[in-house]
């Protein structure tokens, strides 16, 4: 029972913490009190579920446990009189769900929290971290090392920012136009961000973030329920489905990382694919093209492969011209070189790069994989297999080690 309680702990925990942490909040308006306040919900679950079993809705019993934290942090701090009063009200509408806790049933507030990390009075900066943190419960840690700054650094950035959201009594709601326009770019930054984290994490060195795929697509999909006429929307829904469809595909049965125009479409998710087919076309119907609408065309043109089993390079590469136009990140344009090595050669393709500030790509590992790639289309072999051995060191993922490893022993083979 020990073992089974301390999972089903852990498994609530990581399904359910953003959804818990936004409801509380929401009621609240402080989310350093919320989250203390879920933390040591969870802490007794781990304490008390063992000797009386676990419950029959986890979920509810902890947004009992910790509605009844925050009652008692409220009533033990020096705060206003009507502030105390202000925080009973705000829980009286959770002391009424949560009455009948197996049949208990509560609003996802994720969105708006979503939006609150949003707001103007919070560094642009913190904005995608906050919300990773906040809406998805991703350790402050592994935040930082996405963001390529040291963990002590990022937690405090995050808790200035929370402490701004309480302080400054900023609003966990839908903001109304023009605001929202303003503010949707981070949400769907942020969204895509959670995205790619559970999608690294498919490797199996981090498990627990293999849950955040699901999550960003479902935020995607309330996004899109709410604002069913923003192509953006649309467009980030649309990626990543293209994306997920391909999961059973990226590796083969001995866990090795399979290349995009490699992989097996029949392993592809064709009732996904159709969806994100359709949602692009429904983007397209709006007349405003953006990055996510870009990035989910460029995916549409790989899963054409599917039906006609060629890649259009050329289509390629015009796309990645027109995403580089409107964001022209690192990745961008690594990825448009690879597409151009395709299309128009290697030497075309190591000459993009070369115009790279060095600087900035030095730890970028796509960059050396890529490099090493186009080197040894080149036959230079000693620079290819310096370039593998930098991408290999650099890569977090084993699955991906492995790939380069072998292809770094066809090279040396190649040289002997």
């Amino acid at each position: 029972m020990t073992s089974d309680a301390g999972r089903a702990a852990e498994k609530v925990a990581r399904q359910s913490y953003g959804k818990l942490l936004a409801f509380l909040s929401a009621r609240s308006r402080d989310v350093p009190a919320a989250e203390d306040a879920l933390c040591d919900a969870l802490a007794t679950a781990l304490r008390v579920w063992p000797e009386r079993g676990i419950p029959d809705n986890p979920e509810a019993w902890l947004l009992v446990a910790a509605r009844r934290n925050l009652m008692q942090a409220a009533r033990h701090r020096t705060v206003r009189d009507n502030a105390s009063q202000m925080v009973a009200l705000a829980f009286e509408e959770a002391e009424e769900r949560m009455n009948d806790v197996r049949n208990a049933i509560f609003p996802d507030e994720r969105l708006k929290l979503l939006f609150a990390c949003t707001h103007p009075a919070i560094d642009r900066s913190i904005h995608t971290p906050l919300m990773l943190q906040t809406v998805l419960g991703i350790d402050a840690k592994t935040i930082a090392r996405a963001f390529v700054i040291s963990p002590e650094t990022m937690s405090q950035r995050l808790v200035r920012a929370k402490l701004k959201i309480r302080d400054a009594g900023i609003p966990f709601a839908i903001p109304d136009q023009p605001a929202l326009t303003e503010r949707l770019t981070g949400v769907l930054s942020a969204i895509y961000a959670a995205y790619g984290l559970g999608w690294d994490g498919l490797d199996g060195e981090a498990e627990s973030r293999t849950g955040l795929t699901g999550e960003a697509i479902w935020l995607g999909r309330a996004l899109m329920a709410i604002l069913p006429g923003e192509p953006e929307v649309i467009g980030l829904l649309s990626l990543m489905l293209y994306s997920e469809a391909r999961r059973q595909a990226r590796r083969d049965a001995d866990g090795i990382y399979i290349p995009l125009e490699n992989q097996d479409t029949g392993l592809w998710n064709e009732i996904m694919m159709a969806e994100a087919d359709a949602l692009l076309r429904k983007a397209g119907s709006l007349d405003s093209f953006g990055p996510f609408q870009c990035q989910a065309a460029i995916q549409s043109v790989h899963a054409t492969r599917r039906r006609t089993a060629t890649t259009d390079w050329e289509a390629l590469a015009i796309l990645y011209r027109a995403l580089i136009a409107m964001k022209p990140t690192l990745g961008a344009k690594v990825s448009h070189a690879a597409v151009i090595g395709r299309a128009e050669g290697a030497a075309a393709a190591l000459a993009l790069l070369d115009r790279l500030e060095q600087r900035s790509v030095a730890a970028y590992q796509p960059y050396w994989a890529v490099r090493a790639y186009l080197l040894c289309e080149l036959r230079e072999n000693d620079a290819s297999a310096e370039a593998y051995g930098i991408a290999i060191g650099l890569s977090d993922s084993p699955a991906v080690r492995s790939f380069l490893e072998g292809r770094l022993q066809t090279v040396i083979s190649r040289s002997a």
